[in-house]
């Protein structure tokens, strides 16, 4: 069955097979990242791509995106090592010059150092991704890792409920001798 096409030729919907491709560009990207495998992770990148990270901001190039990957690797490898990226819940709209592909992600991470397993992080991207050589390719990926209340891109009124200014209780300023017959007392 033919999707339907926009005017200019651009289906409205995208095609099975290319929706298989990009979630396969996802998969190579987060194994080529998680896994510090560089070659598999450039390789998912254009040529001229532009990678817009959270902590070193927006690179060009894929000698500039491999500096940046190996910072993230390198520089602070207990943020990394264990690490998983998963992304879903995708969104691919075709576009005359490739395609806007939106998701969630989450970021769950093994802690080496303690063996425990947590969520490192979640957000969103919103990436655009074009043809190169035959095969999808990021061309700007742009991550929006959710560490404030402004970068989640809520459409609805936002009603947070309002917390209290912090106050931690006043601190036990005895001596400790007192502080310690006070949990001992029995009463006697």
């Amino acid at each position: 069955m033919m999707s339907e096409c926009w005017p200019d030729g651009v289906p409205q919907i995208m095609p099975a097979q290319d929706r298989a491709e990009i979630e396969e560009l996802f998969a190579r990207y987060a194994w080529g990242i998680d896994l510090a495998d560089e070659e598999q992770a450039i390789a998912t990148f254009a040529r001229d791509a532009e990678f817009d990270h959270l902590w070193q901001g927006r690179v060009k190039g894929h000698d500039a995106i491999r500096e940046n990957l190996r910072s993230l690797w390198y520089d602070r490898q207990h943020w990394w090592y264990g690490r998983q990226h998963i992304m879903n819940q995708f969104i691919m709209d075709p576009r005359p010059e490739g395609a806007r592909v939106r998701c969630f992600f989450q970021i769950l991470q093994w802690n080496a150092d303690y063996r425990t397993n947590f969520v490192f992080g979640i957000g969103t991207r919103d990436d655009r991704l074009i043809r190169e050589d035959g095969r999808w390719k990021f061309w700007r990926l742009t991550v929006n890792a959710w560490t404030e209340v402004d970068q989640v891109p809520w459409k609805g009124e936002r009603k947070l409920p309002q917390r209290p200014p912090y106050r931690s209780d006043p601190a036990d300023t005895r001596p400790f001798d007192e502080q310690t017959h006070d949990a001992f007392d029995d009463g006697k």
